[in-house]
């Protein structure tokens, strides 16, 4: 669901998401430039370079692909096996389920998309949420592998 454009305003932080194949289902910070009439945005990302390297990269995007980042949900403690999380990884935040709880406040995450496993440090991740008809939910707990 696309949040009112009148949310997203010159200098807001917004993620934005991408169709493109290999991104998709991921999430990346960027930093609303100016709008494009009603349902465009051109938008500079935050991490991710313009294809010469000199530059952060600006795309115009569709108010569909853009969200406000997610409120922090403050997990001081530990992630549990089987939470969904957003995993930072290639400069964008990727949606998985923790498959194994390591020491060291590690965590082997599963992401479904890739049919994958990698290992992220508790700093590098954070519950999950959807953002739905402009508010922003936790999925349930009974998400299946």
């Amino acid at each position: 669901e696309a949040a009112k454009p009148d949310e997203f305003v010159q200098g807001a932080i917004v993620e934005v998401s991408s169709d493109e194949e290999g991104f998709s289902g991921a999430w990346f910070e960027a930093t609303i430039v100016e709008a494009k009439g009603n349902d465009k945005f051109l938008v500079e990302y935050q991490t991710l370079l313009a294809d010469d390297d000199s530059n952060l990269l600006r795309e115009e995007i569709d108010v569909f692909h853009i969200r406000p980042p997610p409120p922090n949900t403050n997990v001081d403690g530990q992630f549990n096996l089987l939470d969904e999380v957003d995993a930072l990884y290639n400069d964008g935040w990727w949606v998985g389920v923790i498959s194994k709880v390591l020491a060291d406040s590690k965590y082997v995450i599963y992401f479904r998309s890739s049919n994958e496993e990698l290992e992220f440090h508790h700093s590098h991740l954070r519950l999950h949420q959807d953002w739905i008809h402009g508010k922003w939910v936790m999925p349930s707990k009974a998400m299946k592998l």
